[in-house]
């Protein structure tokens, strides 16, 4: 009709559902959380299933463990000990019913003693160990050529001053030697206080290979990542959801 006038509504602009890259966003998130939190539960339960926790009472093997250090030991079979390693074990013969940590020096056939120019001698060679305290000599613990049984283990103290090892049970019927089977795990890392993995005994590895490290570096990787997937994932999560409300606010009202 004419004299009469029309008003058109401008349309409204954005709305009120997410955008695909919003909802793209919310699920992604919502995998790394759920990654994550695999990884970090799945980290602590292998660790639980593979190691424990011991603490060390004495500092027969400091500086590499002092008195008092909380030790993680991965638990393994008395015949994958290698030279080398540092073991725990329990043996009737030198403590009733406690765990001893111990260096392994000699195994089964090897013929050990101590000292040729100030060094420990394993099948005729000397060994370098860095490990022991500076300006300790390894002949403080001077004792005569043995050949260890098959099936046996020749273990030190890395404080040889003080430590009751191997040499303190020479006239023992095994001549201080300590059975494989009594071995129930090797030391992989000090954590309290946080000194961190068991450097290598390279000394040895004239001898033979040494053991390959246990599965705790990929332990603590598994760990601190689900962690940060989780966080991420979550605060992601939030920051997604804000910023999709800051784009999809109403839009200009319509004419009058």
């Amino acid at each position: 009709m004419s004299g009469e006038s029309t008003t058109r509504t401008a349309p409204r602009t954005g709305g009120t559902e997410p955008a695909g890259g919003g909802r793209l966003g919310e699920r992604l998130s919502g995998v790394a959380m759920a990654l994550g939190l695999v990884l970090f539960l799945g980290g602590f339960a292998w660790g639980a299933v593979v190691y424990r926790p011991y603490t060390v009472p004495t500092s027969s093997m400091a500086p590499t463990i002092d008195a008092g250090d909380r030790v993680l030991a991965q638990r393994v079979d008395g015949t994958e000990v290698r030279r080398g390693d540092v073991v725990v074990f329990r043996d009737k013969n030198w403590i009733t019913d406690a765990n001893v940590v111990k260096r392994v020096v000699a195994v089964g056939g090897d013929t050990v003693s101590c000292c040729t120019d100030g060094k420990l001698t394993v099948n005729g060679k000397k060994i370098d160990e860095p490990y022991l305290p500076a300006g300790s000599p390894a002949e403080i613990t001077n004792f005569p050529a043995i050949t260890v049984p098959k099936g046996r283990l020749f273990l030190l103290g890395d404080e040889r001053q003080g430590s009751l090892d191997s040499t303190a049970h020479l006239t023992d019927a095994a001549q201080g030697t300590v059975a494989r089977g009594a071995v129930s795990a090797r030391v992989d890392s000090v954590v309290w206080p946080m000194d961190g993995m068991l450097e290598r005994p390279t000394g040895f590895q004239t001898l033979g290979a040494l053991s390959r490290p246990g599965p705790l570096r990929t332990i603590e990787l598994m760990i601190v990542g689900g962690a940060v997937l989780v966080l991420g994932g979550g605060a992601y999560g939030s920051v997604a959801k804000r910023l999709g409300r800051g784009r999809n606010g109403p839009g200009p009202a319509g004419a009058r």
